[in-house]
């Protein structure tokens, strides 16, 4: 080997590149992603070119309906995530040494939990750190955990999530699963019910698509409650809106219906199954391997804080 310094110059990689990719990964098309970035599609379409013209591998499959990450794309997205998280994580902790409050926080969360675990952690983070900016995205079930493990988001709030390589629990809270009721219902001064009690009624269900549903399935079926039975919501607010107008009785959890069960216009009786209630897992989720910036962080405690003592206050009021 000759003396002097060895560089390795296989790949010179742009972080301009990088943006541009994961611009297009998430946007699954050249045209929206160079409309998010204000940019001209043309740029965008030459930096993905010379991105796999450095790397020597397409990078997307050019499909009629857009673009999918080939082999190859994966294995960059998963690095350019990791790289874009770190450079925000630096920035928000260059921002902490300069005494600047400041960094952005993005979270993906199910409808239900929007009424009040996280407004309450958004009003809490804002008196400490007034200066972090928060974005909020509702998603279904299944598309948080991946949506975290992409890098789309810092953190994840959702029920019942599989375990997965990619996620790393911070937190965890139980709530019952119950029947919501109106108060001049019969039902509703019982201490618990069996979905078997509830054979002749109409029952309101989420459908598949929310978590709750895999307890609800077997239970239901155990109960031999059949679907011509059941109206099924794709909407918590809907739910609601269905038992106060006296079109049945709803199948769900005590989040989502903080005001209503705080003002008694409905009444929430848990489920029993078996020995016991059906209980529901609150998690709140982080990607695996990547340290959260110190905005991340802070608001991750909030958000703790505000799903304990909601299911604190489930508790104590049972």
């Amino acid at each position: 080997m000759t003396g002097g310094n060895v560089t390795d110059t296989r790949y010179r990689i742009h972080a301009a590149s990088l943006v541009y990719f994961d611009a297009v990964r998430r946007a699954g098309s050249i045209r929206e992603a160079a409309r998010r970035l204000n940019v001209a599609s043309s740029a965008v379409n030459r930096q993905i070119l010379a991105l796999e013209a450095e790397l020597q591998t397409p990078l997307f499959k050019r499909l009629p309906n857009g673009l999918r990450l080939t082999s190859a794309g994966e294995i960059l997205s998963n690095h350019v995530t990791g790289v874009l998280r770190d450079a925000e994580r630096l920035q928000s902790e260059l921002d902490a040494l300069k005494g600047l409050d400041a960094g952005h926080v993005e979270l993906v969360t199910l409808e239900g939990l929007c009424h009040h675990i996280v407004p309450s952690a958004i009003a809490a983070m804002s008196v400490r750190h007034p200066r972090v900016s928060i974005g909020v995205s509702i998603m279904g079930s299944a598309e948080i955990p991946r949506a975290i493990a992409y890098g789309d988001a810092d953190l994840g709030l959702a029920f019942e999530v599989p375990t997965q390589s990619e996620l790393h629990r911070k937190e965890a809270a139980s709530f019952r699963l119950g029947a919501v009721v109106l108060p001049t219902s019969p039902l509703a001064t019982a201490p618990h019910l069996t979905l078997t009690d509830l054979r002749a009624e109409k029952l309101i269900v989420p459908k598949d698509n929310f978590a709750n549903r895999v307890q609800l399935n077997p239970a239901m079926l155990h109960a031999e409650i059949s679907r011509a039975s059941r109206y099924e919501a794709g909407s918590i607010d809907l739910m609601k809106q269905l038992v106060l107008r006296g079109l049945g009785v709803a199948l769900m959890t005590q989040v989502g219906l903080e005001a209503e069960l705080a003002s008694g216009k409905l009444i929430h009786v848990p489920l029993r199954h078996g020995k016991g209630y059906l209980p529901s897992a609150l998690g709140l989720y982080a990607r695996s391997g990547t340290a959260l910036s110190l905005a991340a962080e802070a608001f991750a405690q909030h958000l703790s804080k505000a799903m304990l003592d909601a299911a604190t206050n489930e508790q104590s009021a049972s």
